[in-house]
């Protein structure tokens, strides 16, 4: 089943509203002949810098995503932030759950759960995610843990919305180290979660649902890693803050796997 390549650019605490709006000014000129029917481009600035970026991005083939969504409309959440308001600002896809929210800001797979659900029904997209430490990993556990993440993140969700999510798994020991997974490495682990999705939701919607990669996808390794049958893009970090070496991850990305 043909899917599109998603590439979306997290750039965590990174732009203030200017350098935001000119990030995006330089890299809508090198995207402008990517066609939206073969993939996907996504910026996720930091709260302050949405409103900038939604006005730049008017118009243009990139889409606006958000970093964090709260699970409540509204009420007494200090530095939170409601689907409602995110919708206002223009945002389409919001990230829920990202190994640093789980890390160090106290994400659980059930907060993970609610995030979805709120960002569901409010009509974003979200993008989950998913990944294990290098401990888990070293110690065999990658599977049980993407398990675990899966059937709490998931829980409650019908089929049909299911496939039409977005999966990023991120494996955390490759986040910022430079360290990545191998393309065979990365597709292994991303075959264990289709075939999971398979289990638990049914084939339809694991050939339908988005998995990106997030561990470190770079303008050098991206083709590679979007090769593989079960990578459908990938969740970008520092490649995402420069728009040159963004465009270009995002052309070898697509190339790669659209071929």
């Amino acid at each position: 089943m043909a899917r599109k390549t998603v590439i979306a650019g997290n750039w965590k605490m990174n732009k203030t509203a200017a350098e935001g709006k000119a990030l995006v000014e330089a890299l809508k000129g090198l995207v402008a002949d990517v066609c939206p029917a073969r993939a996907e481009i996504i910026v996720c600035p930091p709260f302050t810098t949405l409103g900038a970026v939604a006005e730049a991005i008017a118009g243009s083939n990139i889409k606006l995503g958000a970093q964090n969504v709260h699970w409540e409309k509204s009420g007494a959440f200090t530095g939170e932030i409601s689907a409602d308001m995110l919708k206002e600002a223009g945002v389409e896809y919001v990230i829920i759950g990202h190994s640093e929210r789980r890390q160090y800001f106290g994400e659980t797979d059930a907060t993970v759960n609610q995030r979805l659900k709120a960002a569901l029904n409010a009509g974003l997209k979200p993008i989950v995610c998913i990944g294990e430490t290098l401990e888990e990993r070293e110690s065999g556990n990658t599977e049980k843990v993407l398990a675990a993440q899966l059937s709490g993140g998931l829980a409650g969700l019908d089929a049909e919305v299911v496939a039409g999510l977005i999966l990023a798994y991120e494996p955390v020991w490759a986040i910022g180290t430079g360290k990545t997974a191998t393309p065979e490495m990365a597709e292994e682990t991303h075959r264990f979660i289709r075939s999971f999705v398979a289990g638990e939701f049914g084939q339809a919607a694991a050939d339908a649902i988005t998995i990106q990669y997030g561990g470190s996808m770079k303008p050098e390794n991206a083709a590679a890693l979007c090769a593989q049958a079960d990578i459908d893009g990938g969740l970008i970090g520092g490649a995402a803050l420069k728009a040159d070496s963004f465009a270009a991850l995002v052309k070898n990305a697509i190339a790669a796997g659209q071929a």
